[in-house]
């Protein structure tokens, strides 16, 4: 800016604003800030003796709300950090009020660069400090015979197949409100369809992930009884799943055998119609807390994701691993760049190099596809701010909160620890959290900054937004509003709002995207291929 600009002052762009009013900044070692709000080129901030601020910063160029601001002039191959991490590293040099984003941040690390992402020997992990007994809460759930505890009754209509779908959701639909109205304690029926079963190698990963997903569906706490439909000719054999998993063969029927389409719609609805006295003879009860597996997913992310929604829903898996439960963090390329912070606080170091076998798979994985992790994040992320894969990263970790790492697991794997666990999946949401609920987690949080109308049966699944521009334009699909930490509300304060909310759709009450009829069609079984 020139001489002549900066003497006259009168533009709005030349305004002084205080910089704890314009910017967040999270560690005293980072060099970027976030914007507040979209602050204009040419902008003057000040510091009025703020510690570790510059005295006078001016904007090179306008910054957009939860953009990054280099806060001093950082130069081409240093390390970026945000949260006090790396966040990747400066392209080019950078001026100090400049904005810094894809253009002059990447992942490529210098030569002379070096980090450690092997196992600590000085872990973080800490015996966790349990909620006594008597001090426990509780949720109205379904208890079921293998001793888990549901937090939604449905009958579940599977097609082990493709070709199987329009029967199943044929079936699914013939039981309206109106005929279920006998059946009250029934939450609906439901169809389970994808788009694989067939034309997969029978000893490939990809048909290993589909039956785990179909059985984890059928056996899952939230489905009081199951009807499995397939064509006949297909890989994806309904007595081969029963074998493998312990499902009931009974409660298969094959189109072919039965004659077609309408004879097997037929035959499903009266298979349904027998099932629903049992269903509806187990009512909700007062069950604990540590009964709750949450699985905790993000998507849409933006900035201020890792500073608000994220954060708030650590707190909520803290204190639901202090009262005994267990949450599931997935997305094993969206935790890149932040494994050592799980590493830390892994219970062993067998548990540790687990997740880094996950991790250096996931290396390869990408390699052989001729792309790399750092495709991701999204358009929509850097949109919203985030920059490379490292960044978001460190926000998303944020969502399993600070307590120990006990298990890690395998795709749709069944989830048996108690406390955190680690799943390994895609960071495409449908594809986790059909891995998620499929391991057995009975409730979802899941956070957006860009806002998400992802919703998922049989599962409820609670939005969390980032910001409260996001959460009143989309308040329809919105559950939660953490965009509030921002305007001044306490973290804690608002995570315990979060975990009444999260108790109350667990015993009944509609989330937002139940109450829209969402989350039939999202079960996305992960098929290997290129996603990340």
């Amino acid at each position: 800016m020139n001489a002549g600009h900066e003497k006259s002052g009168t533009t709005a762009a030349m305004k002084a604003i205080p910089i704890r009013d314009a910017i967040v900044r999270l560690h005293s070692r980072d060099q970027v800030a976030l914007a507040r709000m979209d602050l204009p080129g040419g902008a003057i901030l000040v510091a009025s003796g703020a510690a570790g601020m510059p005295d006078r910063l001016m904007l090179r160029e306008p910054i957009a709300s939860g953009h990054k601001l280099a806060l001093r002039a950082i130069a081409a191959g240093e390390p970026v950090l945000r949260y006090g991490q790396v966040i990747g590293f400066a392209s080019q040099a950078i001026a100090a009020g400049e904005h810094v984003h894809t253009q002059n941040l990447g992942t490529q690390c210098p030569a002379d660069y070096i980090a450690d992402r092997g196992v600590a020997d000085d872990g973080d992990a800490a015996p966790v400090c349990l909620t006594p007994v008597a001090e426990r809460r509780t949720f109205l759930g379904y208890a079921r015979a293998d001793g888990r505890v549901g937090t939604r009754n449905y009958i579940a209509v599977i097609a082990t197949v493709n070709c199987a779908a329009h029967a199943a959701r044929t079936i699914a639909r013939h039981f309206t409100p109106e005929r279920l109205a006998a059946t009250p304690t029934v939450d609906g029926v439901i169809a389970l369809t994808h788009r694989s079963g067939c034309g997969i190698r029978p000893d490939g990963p990809g048909y290993v992930w589909l039956q785990r997903v179909l059985a984890g569906m059928a056996r899952h706490p939230n489905v009081a009884g199951y009807v499995l439909v397939g064509l006949g000719c297909e890989v994806n054999q309904i007595a081969a799943l029963a074998a493998n998993y312990g499902l009931d063969a009974g409660a298969g029927m094959v189109i072919q055998e039965l004659g077609g389409t309408r004879k097997t719609v037929e035959a499903g609805i009266a298979r349904v119609q027998a099932l629903l006295p049992a269903a509806d003879a187990v009512g909700r009860t007062p069950q604990p807390v540590a009964e709750l597996r949450l699985a905790l997913q993000c998507g849409g992310s933006d900035s201020w994701s890792g500073i608000t929604a994220n954060p708030v829903v650590g707190l909520v898996a803290d204190e639901v691993v202090r009262q005994g439960g267990g949450v599931v963090l997935a997305e094993t390329p969206e935790i890149y760049g932040a494994e050592h912070l799980l590493t830390r606080r892994a219970a062993s170091p067998e548990i540790a190099r687990k997740l880094l076998d996950q991790v250096r798979w996931w290396e390869a994985h990408t390699r052989r596809q001729g792309t790399e992790i750092d495709n991701n994040p999204a358009p929509g992320n850097k949109a919203g701010g985030l920059t490379t894969i490292y960044e978001k990263a460190l926000g998303a970790v944020a969502k399993s909160g600070h307590m120990p790492l006990m298990d890690v697991v395998g795709y749709a794997e069944r989830v048996t620890a108690r406390g955190v666990t680690f799943m390994d999946t895609p960071g495409n949401d449908p594809i986790s959290v059909t891995g998620q609920v499929a391991g057995g987690c009975n409730l979802v949080l899941f956070t957006t900054g860009r806002g998400t109308v992802f919703g998922f049966k049989p599962a409820p699944c609670v939005k969390i937004v980032s910001n409260s521009a996001t959460y009143q334009r989309m308040v329809d699909d919105m559950d939660f509003n953490a965009g509030r930490v921002l305007e001044g509300a306490a973290l804690e304060d608002v995570a315990a709002e979060l975990l009444d909310l999260a108790i109350e759709i667990a015993s009944g009450r509609p989330s937002k995207s139940e109450a829209q009829g969402i989350g039939e069609d999202e079960l996305s079984p992960w098929d290997y291929g290129d996603t990340v």
